[in-house]
């Protein structure tokens, strides 16, 4: 056999084993993506793309732990939500929860936690100065109470309270204390389209599961749901 020939063939051969190296590596490739798809599937609610609760809560205090006093931990609830699925259907209800977690998502960008806790309740932890925070949540408040637009193009009327607390004022950087301090907050500013500041007070407040005496859909927490 010639060189130029002997040269081909090795050149083949190499060819071939490269070509067979890259169908399981190929293959795996494609596993591993479907798997981390999967995973970061499960972290997210799938009506809101918010993260759930563990995984907020994960991502919640790598935020603290990392910014310490310049952060701000929020809490929003939605005011008459049970009234529009009542009204307008359950279809209707989930349209408003997806435009929540898009508009709260815009807000507070891609450096916060923000996760669905459990039927129109959300919770935020982002990077925060508190000179900021005081007209960061004015237009949070006129986002969430900007109509949302239904499928076959009706305008519902949505509203939402909101609190929020700062290490600084509370004194402590536990997040599950923030948020007991901004859910206290929140309850004391329900309905009043402004959102409602946490002080140190409100981290001792008489409370079931959480949450203050006599308000429904009470939970732990720091919980997984």
């Amino acid at each position: 056999m010639s060189s130029a020939l002997r040269v081909q063939a090795q050149f083949g051969q190499r060819a071939l084993l490269l070509a067979t190296a890259a169908v399981p590596l190929t293959g795996w490739t494609v596993h591993a993506l479907a798997l981390h798809r999967r995973l970061t599937a499960a972290k997210k609610d799938p009506l809101t793309g918010l993260l759930r609760r563990d995984a907020y809560t994960v991502r919640a205090r790598q935020i603290l732990a990392r910014h310490g006093d310049n952060t701000a931990v929020i809490l929003v609830d939605g005011d008459h939500f049970k009234n529009i699925n009542d009204s307008l259907g359950h279809a209707a209800g989930d349209t408003v929860l997806a435009a929540y977690g898009t508009r709260l998502t815009a807000w507070a960008g891609r450096n916060a936690s923000i996760g669905r806790l459990g039927g129109d309740e959300f919770a935020i932890v982002l990077p925060m100065h508190r000179a900021r925070l005081e007209v960061r949540l004015a237009t949070l408040m006129g986002m969430l109470h900007t109509p949302v637009v239904l499928d076959d193009g009706r305008h519902v009327d949505v509203a939402a309270s909101v609190g929020a607390a700062t290490p600084d004022v509370i004194g402590t950087r536990d997040l599950p204390l923030l948020q007991r301090a901004a859910d206290a907050a929140l309850y004391d500013g329900k309905h009043s389209g402004h959102a409602h500041h946490a002080t140190r007070e409100h981290t001792s407040e008489p409370s079931i599961n959480g949450r203050r005496a006599g308000r429904p859909g009470t939970h732990v927490w720091g919980q997984a749901a």
